[in-house]
């Protein structure tokens, strides 16, 4: 065989080789890359994403989009190629695997969290919404969960609320934690609780429920400071609405939409309407008092907005510097911090005022 023509041969047996180890070798990296978006004013499946039976709503125009990203499962292993396409790719993120899914977590558990999250933040900006606009939420604290074998286990219940812990009312779900604290691993701890069956009869009659009962707990020490006392559960936040606020929306998670539904609830129960006709997206965590938080893969979110129409999009104040280091073209970042802050903005949006509406930079 000539020697060119072997050299050839070698060579392509080499990049086959290669070829080959890229597509089957896995490598420890997921991918990052936008996900849809959903306007908070719309329908999604079919069905109004939120829905306000008992309160007279009124007609919206425009778009508040809540937006996303979307993940390589916890389960699925990237090849070589599939990470150096990701890496070169504007749109795309490759991170380390343990970055979305740490200490081996898998992803039916990560799925779990982010139920979870998602559903706290409905119910924060359920109240956030109703606060802004001034209408009354009545708040409670409550065990939100019973950690299975701990010392709580088949004392406290989920749903139990809780009035007083050593005889000291509580009124936020870090007072339950505090209290407790306070104690020496072993020692008593005296929870007064209307028990959950108690509350939830009383919440459908529309009364305050009656009575209550003093459950002790013995305090054990914490799996991760053996100093410090804990009796098995997780307090919670529990709140009742003066009417129904049904938000609909499947295979989504995470807590990054509480700004866009509280938003969509202020602008379907006041009159007039918040966005002027205008495209708007946006993101951000948001608490019961209406402060805005922070959130993971902002430079995604931003991709989709502008992938889907949007102009406008409202950005958390901690992610402004990252954000504002990569803009998409024709979309214009909008600093907020509260939801104040952000319908204020949105009323300059509608107005035209845009000249003087808080912007990111990328210092």
């Amino acid at each position: 065989m000539p020697r060119r023509t072997a050299t050839m041969l070698a060579s392509t047996l080499v990049l086959i080789a290669l070829l080959c180890a890229g597509v089957f070798i896995p490598v420890p990296y997921a991918e990052m890359s936008p996900g849809p978006t959903v306007n908070t004013l719309g329908d999604a499946n079919g069905e109004p994403v939120l829905h306000i039976p008992d309160r007279k709503t009124y007609p919206t125009t425009g778009h508040l989009n809540m937006t996303t990203v979307r993940v390589t499962g916890a389960d699925y292993k990237m090849n070589v190629v599939e990470a150096v396409y990701g890496w070169l790719s504007h749109d795309n993120i490759v991170v380390p695997h343990n970055t979305l899914y740490p200490d081996g977590k898998t992803e039916e558990q990560s799925t779990q969290e982010n139920a979870e999250e998602f559903s706290q933040s409905q119910e924060s900006a359920k109240v956030a919404a109703l606060k802004e606009e001034n209408i009354p939420v009545t708040s409670r604290v409550v065990v939100a969960a019973v950690f299975k074998d701990g010392p709580s286990d088949g004392t406290l219940h989920a749903g139990d609320v809780i009035k007083a812990v050593d005889g000291t009312s509580v009124k936020a779900p870090r007072d339950v934690g505090d209290i407790v604290t306070k104690r020496e691993p072993g020692e008593d701890v005296v929870f007064t609780i209307v028990p959950a069956k108690v509350a939830q009869a009383a919440e459908k009659a529309g009364k305050e429920p009656e009575g209550s009962e003093k459950i002790t707990v013995k305090t054990e020490k914490s799996d991760e400071d053996k100093d410090r006392a804990v009796v098995g559960i997780q307090a919670g936040p529990d709140h009742t609405f003066p009417f129904e606020i049904d938000i609909k929306l499947a295979d989504v998670g995470g807590p990054s939409a509480g700004l866009m539904f509280a938003l969509g609830i202020i602008d379907k129960i006041t009159p007039g309407d918040l966005t002027g006709g205008e495209f708007i997206a946006g993101t951000g965590t948001i608490d019961d008092n209406g402060t805005v938080g922070p959130i993971g893969g902002i430079g995604m979110k931003l991709v989709g907005a502008r992938d889907a129409g949007a102009r406008y999009f409202l950005t958390p104040d901690d992610n402004c510097a990252s954000a504002a280091s990569d803009i998409p073209d024709g979309l214009t970042l909008v600093r907020v911090k509260t939801i104040n802050d952000a319908t204020a903005s949105l009323k300059k949006i509608k107005s035209g005022d845009t000249a003087g509406l808080p912007s990111c930079s990328a210092g």
